[in-house]
Protein backbone atom coordinates (compact mmCIF):
# COMPACT_ATOMS: atom_id res chain seq x y z
CA UNK A 1 0.00 0.00 0.00
CA UNK A 2 1.51 3.64 -0.79
CA UNK A 3 1.49 6.23 1.69
CA UNK A 4 -1.57 8.32 2.82
CA UNK A 5 -2.23 11.48 0.61
CA UNK A 6 -4.44 14.56 0.46
CA UNK A 7 -7.18 14.24 -1.42
CA UNK A 8 -5.88 18.04 -2.87
CA UNK A 9 -2.54 16.62 -3.75
CA UNK A 10 -3.92 13.53 -5.79
CA UNK A 11 -2.01 13.05 -8.86
CA UNK A 12 -3.98 10.95 -11.51
CA UNK A 13 -1.57 9.16 -13.29
CA UNK A 14 0.77 9.59 -16.28
CA UNK A 15 0.95 8.83 -20.06
CA UNK A 16 2.63 6.38 -22.01
CA UNK A 17 2.98 5.45 -25.74
CA UNK A 18 1.02 2.82 -27.53
CA UNK A 19 1.10 2.26 -31.70
CA UNK A 20 0.24 5.81 -32.55
CA UNK A 21 -1.52 6.93 -29.43
CA UNK A 22 -0.85 7.77 -25.92
CA UNK A 23 -3.12 5.67 -22.88
CA UNK A 24 -3.35 6.94 -19.52
CA UNK A 25 -2.39 4.94 -16.83
CA UNK A 26 -4.38 5.90 -13.43
CA UNK A 27 -2.60 6.41 -10.41
CA UNK A 28 -3.42 3.38 -7.82
CA UNK A 29 -6.05 4.18 -4.60
CA UNK A 30 -5.21 1.31 -2.42
CA UNK A 31 -3.97 4.60 0.19
CA UNK A 32 -5.16 6.68 3.13
CA UNK A 33 -6.81 9.43 1.70
CA UNK A 34 -7.00 12.64 3.88
CA UNK A 35 -8.64 15.85 2.73
CA UNK A 36 -8.62 19.67 4.09
CA UNK A 37 -11.60 20.69 2.08
CA UNK A 38 -14.17 21.33 4.75
CA UNK A 39 -17.16 21.39 2.41
CA UNK A 40 -16.63 17.63 1.73
CA UNK A 41 -17.19 16.78 5.28
CA UNK A 42 -20.52 18.60 4.74
CA UNK A 43 -21.49 17.05 1.75
CA UNK A 44 -20.19 13.57 3.44
CA UNK A 45 -22.59 14.46 6.17
CA UNK A 46 -25.48 15.04 4.41
CA UNK A 47 -25.02 12.15 1.87
CA UNK A 48 -24.88 9.57 5.07
CA UNK A 49 -27.82 11.29 7.12
CA UNK A 50 -30.07 10.53 3.73
CA UNK A 51 -28.82 7.13 3.47
CA UNK A 52 -30.22 6.74 6.83
CA UNK A 53 -32.64 8.12 6.24
CA UNK A 54 -33.69 5.56 2.80
CA UNK A 55 -32.76 3.02 5.27
CA UNK A 56 -35.18 3.90 8.06
CA UNK A 57 -38.05 3.93 5.21
CA UNK A 58 -37.22 0.90 4.30
CA UNK A 59 -37.53 -0.69 7.76
CA UNK A 60 -40.63 0.58 8.45
CA UNK A 61 -41.82 -0.51 5.00
CA UNK A 62 -43.83 -4.20 4.68
CA UNK A 63 -43.06 -6.44 2.28
CA UNK A 64 -40.33 -4.31 1.29
CA UNK A 65 -39.25 -6.98 -1.40
CA UNK A 66 -42.44 -5.45 -3.35
CA UNK A 67 -40.78 -2.60 -4.18
CA UNK A 68 -37.22 -3.40 -4.57
CA UNK A 69 -38.19 -4.85 -8.44
CA UNK A 70 -39.62 -1.96 -9.87
CA UNK A 71 -36.23 0.25 -7.94
CA UNK A 72 -33.68 -2.49 -10.04
CA UNK A 73 -36.05 -2.46 -13.19
CA UNK A 74 -35.69 1.38 -13.23
CA UNK A 75 -31.73 1.40 -12.70
CA UNK A 76 -31.49 -1.11 -15.35
CA UNK A 77 -33.87 1.33 -17.94
CA UNK A 78 -31.98 4.41 -16.64
CA UNK A 79 -28.38 2.93 -16.36
CA UNK A 80 -28.92 0.79 -20.33
CA UNK A 81 -29.99 4.11 -21.32
CA UNK A 82 -27.20 6.06 -20.85
CA UNK A 83 -25.77 3.56 -23.32
CA UNK A 84 -28.65 4.09 -26.31
CA UNK A 85 -31.36 1.88 -25.88
CA UNK A 86 -34.65 2.98 -26.20
CA UNK A 87 -36.09 0.47 -23.40
CA UNK A 88 -38.97 2.34 -21.01
CA UNK A 89 -40.42 1.14 -17.82
CA UNK A 90 -43.20 -0.08 -18.33
CA UNK A 91 -42.07 -2.19 -21.84
CA UNK A 92 -38.68 -3.39 -19.09
CA UNK A 93 -41.87 -4.98 -17.47
CA UNK A 94 -43.90 -6.58 -19.98
CA UNK A 95 -43.03 -10.30 -21.34
CA UNK A 96 -41.76 -10.44 -24.32
CA UNK A 97 -44.89 -11.31 -26.52
CA UNK A 98 -45.89 -7.45 -25.68
CA UNK A 99 -42.90 -5.93 -27.29
CA UNK A 100 -42.28 -5.07 -30.71
CA UNK A 101 -39.83 -6.78 -32.87
CA UNK A 102 -38.09 -3.73 -33.27
CA UNK A 103 -37.40 -3.12 -29.72
CA UNK A 104 -36.62 -6.31 -28.32
CA UNK A 105 -32.95 -6.22 -28.91
CA UNK A 106 -33.21 -3.08 -26.10
CA UNK A 107 -35.65 -4.70 -23.72
CA UNK A 108 -33.51 -7.70 -23.92
CA UNK A 109 -30.43 -5.67 -23.06
CA UNK A 110 -32.35 -3.88 -20.05
CA UNK A 111 -33.17 -7.93 -18.39
CA UNK A 112 -29.68 -8.86 -19.23
CA UNK A 113 -29.15 -5.85 -16.85
CA UNK A 114 -31.72 -6.27 -14.30
CA UNK A 115 -30.37 -10.33 -14.19
CA UNK A 116 -26.78 -8.86 -13.36
CA UNK A 117 -27.85 -6.90 -10.93
CA UNK A 118 -30.01 -9.77 -9.09
CA UNK A 119 -27.20 -12.43 -9.50
CA UNK A 120 -24.64 -9.99 -7.96
CA UNK A 121 -26.64 -8.68 -5.18
CA UNK A 122 -27.32 -12.68 -4.23
CA UNK A 123 -23.99 -13.48 -5.04
CA UNK A 124 -22.74 -10.64 -2.15
CA UNK A 125 -24.48 -13.02 0.50
CA UNK A 126 -21.78 -15.74 -0.22
CA UNK A 127 -19.28 -13.66 -2.08
CA UNK A 128 -17.20 -10.68 -1.18
CA UNK A 129 -17.40 -7.79 -3.53
CA UNK A 130 -14.34 -8.81 -6.32
CA UNK A 131 -13.32 -8.89 -9.27
CA UNK A 132 -14.71 -12.41 -9.76
CA UNK A 133 -17.81 -11.15 -8.64
CA UNK A 134 -17.94 -8.26 -11.45
CA UNK A 135 -16.79 -10.54 -14.43
CA UNK A 136 -19.90 -12.61 -13.52
CA UNK A 137 -22.16 -9.56 -13.80
CA UNK A 138 -20.36 -8.88 -16.90
CA UNK A 139 -21.17 -11.68 -18.40
CA UNK A 140 -24.77 -12.12 -17.79
CA UNK A 141 -24.51 -8.48 -18.86
CA UNK A 142 -23.80 -9.27 -22.51
CA UNK A 143 -25.14 -12.60 -23.07
CA UNK A 144 -27.05 -13.24 -26.30
CA UNK A 145 -27.35 -9.32 -26.70
CA UNK A 146 -24.54 -6.40 -28.96
CA UNK A 147 -21.74 -6.64 -27.22
CA UNK A 148 -21.65 -10.87 -26.72
CA UNK A 149 -18.72 -11.09 -29.15
CA UNK A 150 -16.19 -8.64 -26.98
CA UNK A 151 -15.03 -11.56 -24.30
CA UNK A 152 -18.28 -11.12 -21.60
CA UNK A 153 -17.03 -12.04 -18.25
CA UNK A 154 -13.34 -11.70 -18.86
CA UNK A 155 -11.17 -8.63 -18.83
CA UNK A 156 -10.01 -7.29 -22.08
CA UNK A 157 -6.73 -8.08 -23.99
CA UNK A 158 -6.45 -5.53 -26.33
CA UNK A 159 -6.40 -1.74 -26.20
CA UNK A 160 -9.95 0.08 -25.97
CA UNK A 161 -11.09 3.74 -26.03
CA UNK A 162 -13.97 6.06 -24.76
CA UNK A 163 -15.75 9.11 -27.20
CA UNK A 164 -14.57 9.46 -31.10
CA UNK A 165 -14.84 7.42 -34.25
CA UNK A 166 -11.68 5.54 -33.90
CA UNK A 167 -8.85 5.39 -31.87
CA UNK A 168 -7.33 8.34 -33.51
CA UNK A 169 -9.85 10.96 -32.22
CA UNK A 170 -10.82 9.22 -29.10
CA UNK A 171 -11.37 11.41 -26.21
CA UNK A 172 -10.03 9.28 -23.89
CA UNK A 173 -7.20 6.47 -24.10
CA UNK A 174 -7.72 3.89 -20.72
CA UNK A 175 -4.83 2.09 -19.98
CA UNK A 176 -3.12 -0.61 -22.21
CA UNK A 177 -4.75 -4.24 -21.19
CA UNK A 178 -1.45 -5.29 -19.61
CA UNK A 179 -2.06 -3.03 -16.26
CA UNK A 180 -5.41 -4.12 -16.04
CA UNK A 181 -5.21 -7.19 -13.90
CA UNK A 182 -2.88 -5.35 -11.75
CA UNK A 183 -4.94 -1.53 -11.24
CA UNK A 184 -8.29 -4.31 -10.99
CA UNK A 185 -6.15 -5.56 -7.75
CA UNK A 186 -5.56 -2.31 -6.22
CA UNK A 187 -9.25 -1.49 -6.72
CA UNK A 188 -10.23 -4.68 -4.85
CA UNK A 189 -8.01 -4.28 -1.91
CA UNK A 190 -9.00 -0.61 -1.59
CA UNK A 191 -12.64 -1.29 -1.04
CA UNK A 192 -11.89 -4.14 1.04
CA UNK A 193 -8.64 -2.53 3.35
CA UNK A 194 -9.44 -2.21 7.32
CA UNK A 195 -6.05 -0.87 7.28
CA UNK A 196 -7.24 2.71 6.37
CA UNK A 197 -9.69 4.93 7.65
CA UNK A 198 -11.47 6.06 4.63
CA UNK A 199 -15.39 6.80 4.51
CA UNK A 200 -17.77 4.13 2.49
CA UNK A 201 -18.69 6.89 0.62
CA UNK A 202 -15.52 8.68 0.06
CA UNK A 203 -14.23 5.20 -1.00
CA UNK A 204 -16.77 3.75 -3.23
CA UNK A 205 -16.88 7.39 -5.06
CA UNK A 206 -12.85 6.95 -5.91
CA UNK A 207 -13.80 3.06 -6.80
CA UNK A 208 -16.04 4.52 -9.32
CA UNK A 209 -13.95 6.94 -11.08
CA UNK A 210 -11.08 4.51 -10.90
CA UNK A 211 -13.31 1.72 -12.73
CA UNK A 212 -14.20 3.98 -15.15
CA UNK A 213 -10.59 4.55 -15.56
CA UNK A 214 -9.51 1.75 -15.85
CA UNK A 215 -12.24 0.52 -18.51
CA UNK A 216 -11.60 -3.08 -17.62
CA UNK A 217 -14.06 -4.66 -19.99
CA UNK A 218 -14.20 -4.01 -24.01
CA UNK A 219 -18.08 -3.21 -23.64
CA UNK A 220 -20.25 -2.49 -20.54
CA UNK A 221 -17.77 -0.67 -18.65
CA UNK A 222 -20.49 2.06 -17.95
CA UNK A 223 -23.26 -0.09 -16.47
CA UNK A 224 -20.81 -2.75 -14.75
CA UNK A 225 -19.13 0.39 -13.04
CA UNK A 226 -22.67 2.04 -11.65
CA UNK A 227 -24.03 -1.59 -10.28
CA UNK A 228 -20.40 -1.58 -8.50
CA UNK A 229 -21.76 1.57 -6.27
CA UNK A 230 -24.74 -0.16 -5.18
CA UNK A 231 -23.51 -3.67 -5.05
CA UNK A 232 -20.47 -2.16 -2.20
CA UNK A 233 -23.13 -0.30 -0.18
CA UNK A 234 -24.92 -3.40 0.45
CA UNK A 235 -22.45 -5.31 0.62
CA UNK A 236 -20.59 -2.86 3.60
CA UNK A 237 -24.30 -3.21 5.31
CA UNK A 238 -24.28 1.17 4.52
CA UNK A 239 -27.60 -0.15 2.43
CA UNK A 240 -29.87 -2.95 4.04
CA UNK A 241 -31.84 -2.94 0.72
CA UNK A 242 -30.49 -2.19 -2.84
CA UNK A 243 -32.61 0.98 -3.11
CA UNK A 244 -29.98 3.28 -4.06
CA UNK A 245 -28.77 3.81 -8.22
CA UNK A 246 -27.14 6.67 -9.30
CA UNK A 247 -27.42 6.47 -12.97
CA UNK A 248 -30.54 8.62 -13.13
CA UNK A 249 -28.27 11.52 -11.33
CA UNK A 250 -25.48 10.85 -13.67
CA UNK A 251 -28.09 10.76 -16.56
CA UNK A 252 -29.66 14.33 -15.29
CA UNK A 253 -26.74 15.42 -17.06
CA UNK A 254 -24.59 13.31 -19.01
CA UNK A 255 -21.91 15.68 -19.98
CA UNK A 256 -21.23 17.00 -16.60
CA UNK A 257 -21.01 13.59 -15.32
CA UNK A 258 -18.32 12.51 -17.94
CA UNK A 259 -16.49 15.98 -17.58
CA UNK A 260 -15.91 15.35 -13.63
CA UNK A 261 -14.65 12.34 -14.54
CA UNK A 262 -11.94 13.95 -17.48
CA UNK A 263 -11.31 16.93 -15.36
CA UNK A 264 -10.50 14.27 -12.01
CA UNK A 265 -8.20 12.35 -14.72
CA UNK A 266 -6.56 15.55 -16.98
CA UNK A 267 -6.08 18.16 -13.87
CA UNK A 268 -5.67 15.55 -11.22
CA UNK A 269 -9.25 17.06 -9.76
CA UNK A 270 -10.47 13.96 -7.37
CA UNK A 271 -11.75 16.74 -5.17
CA UNK A 272 -14.45 17.76 -7.13
CA UNK A 273 -15.56 14.32 -8.36
CA UNK A 274 -15.89 13.42 -4.79
CA UNK A 275 -17.95 16.30 -4.27
CA UNK A 276 -19.64 15.46 -7.41
CA UNK A 277 -19.89 12.03 -6.28
CA UNK A 278 -21.47 12.81 -3.00
CA UNK A 279 -23.70 15.53 -3.67
CA UNK A 280 -25.48 12.62 -6.13
CA UNK A 281 -25.80 10.07 -2.84
CA UNK A 282 -27.67 12.50 -0.90
CA UNK A 283 -30.13 13.89 -3.81
CA UNK A 284 -30.99 10.21 -5.02
CA UNK A 285 -31.27 8.55 -1.70
CA UNK A 286 -33.58 11.60 -0.57
CA UNK A 287 -35.82 10.68 -3.75
CA UNK A 288 -35.41 7.12 -3.23
CA UNK A 289 -37.01 8.03 -0.08
CA UNK A 290 -39.73 10.04 -1.05
CA UNK A 291 -40.39 7.33 -3.49
CA UNK A 292 -41.10 4.73 -1.17
CA UNK A 293 -42.92 7.18 1.25
CA UNK A 294 -45.46 7.46 -1.27
CA UNK A 295 -45.84 4.00 -2.22
CA UNK A 296 -46.61 2.93 1.15
CA UNK A 297 -49.17 5.94 1.29
CA UNK A 298 -50.93 4.31 -2.09
CA UNK A 299 -50.85 1.10 -0.78
CA UNK A 300 -52.80 1.96 2.60
CA UNK A 301 -55.32 4.36 0.88
CA UNK A 302 -55.78 1.57 -1.16
CA UNK A 303 -56.14 -1.14 1.24
CA UNK A 304 -58.36 1.17 3.52
CA UNK A 305 -60.60 1.58 0.57
CA UNK A 306 -60.71 -2.50 -0.20
CA UNK A 307 -61.59 -3.06 2.81
CA UNK A 308 -64.31 -0.79 3.07
CA UNK A 309 -66.27 -0.80 -0.28
CA UNK A 310 -65.73 -4.38 -1.43
CA UNK A 311 -68.12 -6.85 0.73
CA UNK A 312 -66.88 -10.08 0.10
CA UNK A 313 -64.27 -9.97 -2.42
CA UNK A 314 -61.85 -7.88 0.46
CA UNK A 315 -59.64 -10.80 0.20
CA UNK A 316 -59.19 -11.71 -3.32
CA UNK A 317 -58.81 -8.11 -4.12
CA UNK A 318 -56.08 -7.56 -1.30
CA UNK A 319 -54.27 -10.56 -2.85
CA UNK A 320 -54.22 -8.98 -6.20
CA UNK A 321 -53.00 -5.35 -4.96
CA UNK A 322 -49.95 -7.04 -3.51
CA UNK A 323 -49.01 -8.92 -6.36
CA UNK A 324 -49.38 -5.74 -8.50
CA UNK A 325 -46.89 -3.62 -6.12
CA UNK A 326 -44.16 -6.09 -6.92
CA UNK A 327 -45.34 -6.56 -10.67
CA UNK A 328 -48.01 -3.78 -12.12
CA UNK A 329 -49.17 -5.40 -15.26
CA UNK A 330 -51.36 -8.60 -14.82
CA UNK A 331 -54.06 -10.20 -17.73
CA UNK A 332 -57.04 -12.10 -17.05
CA UNK A 333 -55.04 -15.31 -16.43
CA UNK A 334 -52.89 -13.83 -14.18
CA UNK A 335 -55.64 -12.93 -11.62
CA UNK A 336 -56.87 -16.28 -12.08
CA UNK A 337 -53.67 -17.84 -10.75
CA UNK A 338 -53.14 -15.23 -8.25
CA UNK A 339 -56.39 -15.57 -6.56
CA UNK A 340 -57.59 -18.70 -7.43
CA UNK A 341 -60.64 -17.72 -9.74
CA UNK A 342 -62.57 -18.70 -12.42
CA UNK A 343 -61.88 -16.79 -16.01
CA UNK A 344 -65.29 -15.26 -14.97
CA UNK A 345 -64.65 -14.03 -11.57
CA UNK A 346 -61.09 -13.11 -12.40
CA UNK A 347 -62.47 -10.72 -15.62
CA UNK A 348 -65.15 -9.15 -12.96
CA UNK A 349 -62.47 -8.26 -10.32
CA UNK A 350 -60.39 -6.87 -13.08
CA UNK A 351 -62.89 -4.65 -14.21
CA UNK A 352 -63.98 -3.75 -10.82
CA UNK A 353 -60.02 -2.84 -10.67
CA UNK A 354 -60.71 -0.84 -13.52
CA UNK A 355 -63.90 0.78 -12.52
CA UNK A 356 -62.40 1.78 -9.01
CA UNK A 357 -59.27 3.80 -11.24
CA UNK A 358 -56.39 1.29 -10.23
CA UNK A 359 -56.05 -0.81 -13.22
CA UNK A 360 -55.72 0.49 -17.04
CA UNK A 361 -55.92 -1.51 -20.01
CA UNK A 362 -53.54 -0.57 -22.59
CA UNK A 363 -53.29 -2.65 -25.32
CA UNK A 364 -56.02 -1.57 -27.09
CA UNK A 365 -56.85 -5.33 -28.02
CA UNK A 366 -60.38 -7.18 -27.38
CA UNK A 367 -58.18 -10.39 -26.78
CA UNK A 368 -55.00 -10.80 -25.07
CA UNK A 369 -55.79 -7.61 -22.64
CA UNK A 370 -53.19 -6.53 -20.58
CA UNK A 371 -53.66 -4.02 -17.67
CA UNK A 372 -51.36 -1.81 -15.78
CA UNK A 373 -51.27 0.01 -11.97
CA UNK A 374 -50.35 3.13 -13.80
CA UNK A 375 -50.46 5.21 -10.71
CA UNK A 376 -47.74 2.89 -9.45
CA UNK A 377 -45.75 2.89 -12.17
CA UNK A 378 -45.96 6.58 -11.92
CA UNK A 379 -43.83 6.67 -9.32
CA UNK A 380 -40.78 5.42 -10.71
CA UNK A 381 -40.89 7.24 -13.96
Amino acid sequence: MERPILIEAFDAGHYSKGAGYRYFVPAKVNRQWNWKDAKLNTLLEKASFQIGQLNSYAHLAPNIDLFIHLHITKEAVVSSRIEGTRTRMDEALLSEEYISPERRDDWEEVRNYTQALNEAIEQLKTLPLSSRLIRAAHKTLLQGVRGEHKMPGEFRRSQNWIGGASIDDARFIPPAHTYINELMGDLEHFLHNDQIDVPALIRIGIAHYQFETIHPFLDGNGRIGRLLITLYLVSEKILDQPLLYLSAFFEQNKGLYYDNLNRAREKSDLLHWCKYFLVGIEKTARKASNTLSEVLLLKQQLESQIHQNWGRRVQSALTLLNVLFQDPFVNVKDVEAICNLSPKAAGSLIQSFEDSGILKEFTGQSRNRMFVFEEYLGLFK
